[in-house]
């Protein structure tokens, strides 16, 4: 509940009453926009719900940040050639995404 409490913009997908996908963004507001959570129920797969969710969210980005924002997310494969239609691209060799190792010593 916290994270989504700090959402700046969402898209939720409805089938009847059931969710059948969602997305939202994250971040500060001015530099920094992240896209995360960008889900399509397994049944409903294939059918354009993750590009319709993508293009909201874009929408709403590019209304709100200016050309000096970072725009971002972690794409997971095969997703990752979805986003690329929406002009992402791979950030290597320049960056590179990382995250935290919890079972770490």
């Amino acid at each position: 509940m916290k994270g989504l409490a700090n959402t700046l913009f969402g898209v939720c997908l409805y089938n009847d009453d059931k969710m059948v996908g969602m997305g939202r963004v994250v971040g500060d507001g001015g530099m920094v926009f992240h896209l995360v959570d960008i889900v399509v129920d397994s049944e409903c797969q294939g059918l354009g719900l993750g590009k319709l969710i993508v293009e909201r969210l874009m929408e709403w980005v590019l209304q709100e940040a200016d050309e000096t924002a970072i725009i971002s997310l972690i794409a997971d494969i095969p997703a990752d050639g979805l986003y690329r239609q929406f002009g992402f691209d791979y950030s290597r060799p320049e960056s590179v995404g990382m995250e935290y190792q919890w079972d770490q010593n």
